[in-house]
C-alpha cells in the first residue's frame, strides 16, 4: 500500500480488548489511593496483569482467592496447584512463586543484622509470617543472636508433618555453641492456623531453656506463627 493511501475497509487496527480500559483504571486507582486502599482481589489482579499481559485477570484473581482462602494463601500455594487454575499455567504459577520469594527477601532484609533484633520486633514478626505462616508442614527455625542481640544466623533446624516437628533440645544447644551464639529466639509454625502453643510446645521450650541457662545462653522467646496471628510464649508467661 502506498504511503498516505487510505486503508481498505476491514483492514483497520484491531479494537482494544474489552478489559483494556479496566486495566488502566485499576492502575490509576493504585497510583491515586495506594495499595492499602485496594481490596485483595484488586491488588492480586494488578500483579496478574504483569504476569499475564493479554488476559482479563479480574476473574482469575477472584478464583485464586476463593481456592486458596486469602491473598497470602495464593502466594504460598504450591506451583503445581497454581498451574491448575483456569487462566494460569506452569510459567504463571512459577512467576507467582518468584514474587513470593521477593516478598520474603524484602521481609528478611528489614531485620537489620547490625541492630539488636529485639528493637525491630514488628519486622521480625513480619519476616517470620512471610516465611512460615502458610506452610503446609510444621517447620522449626532458630534465630541465633550475639551478646548484643544482633542476628548471627537464621536456620531451619527441622521440618516435620502437618502437625508435628521433631525437635531435639541438645541438638539446638550444640548448634548454638558451634555458632558462638549467646541468645536464641525459637520460631515454629502451626499449619492448622491456630498459633496457640500445645503442651508439647511448652515442654520442648522449657527443656531447651533448662539446658541453655547453665551455659549462659538466653532463650528470649518461642514464637508460634499461624495463618491467623502469632503467639509469644514469653508474652503468655510460659517461658
Amino acid at each position: 500500500m502506498a504511503r498516505g493511501e487510505a486503508k481498505p475497509d476491514g483492514l483497520d487496527e484491531a479494537p482494544s480488548p474489552h478489559y483494556a480500559g479496566h486495566r488502566e483504571r485499576a492502575r490509576q486507582k493504585f497510583l491515586q489511593v495506594g495499595a492499602d486502599a485496594l481490596q485483595d482481589y484488586e491488588l492480586l489482579e494488578l500483579i496478574l496483569q504483569i504476569i499475564i499481559p493479554r488476559k482479563d485477570t479480574k476473574p482469575i484473581a477472584k478464583d485464586l482467592l476463593t481456592r486458596f482462602g486469602s491473598f497470602s494463601g495464593v502466594f504460598a500455594a504450591p506451583s503445581t496447584r497454581l498451574s491448575e487454575v483456569k487462566g494460569l499455567g506452569d510459567i504463571s504459577g512459577t512467576n507467582l512463586k518468584i514474587i513470593q520469594a521477593a516478598a520474603q527477601r524484602f521481609a528478611r532484609d528489614r531485620v537489620v543484622p547490625d541492630l539488636p533484633i529485639l528493637s525491630s520486633w514488628s519486622a521480625l514478626i513480619d519476616y517470620c509470617r512471610a516465611q512460615m505462616a502458610f506452610n503446609d508442614i510444621e517447620q522449626f527455625r532458630i534465630l541465633f543472636l550475639d551478646r548484643k542481640n544482633r542476628l548471627i544466623a537464621d536456620e531451619v533446624q527441622q521440618a516435620g508433618t502437618v502437625d508435628h516437628t521433631p525437635v531435639y533440645p541438645r541438638e539446638v544447644i550444640k548448634r548454638t555453641l558451634e555458632l558462638s551464639a549467646s541468645a536464641l529466639i525459637l520460631v515454629h509454625n502451626h499449619p492448622s492456623g491456630d498459633p496457640t502453643p500445645s503442651s508439647a510446645d511448652v515442654q520442648m521450650t522449657r527443656q531447651i531453656n533448662d539446658i541453655a541457662r547453665p551455659l549462659g545462653i538466653t532463650v528470649h522467646d518461642h514464637i508460634i506463627i499461624g495463618k491467623h496471628g502469632h503467639c509469644s510464649m514469653k508474652g503468655l508467661k510460659l517461658l
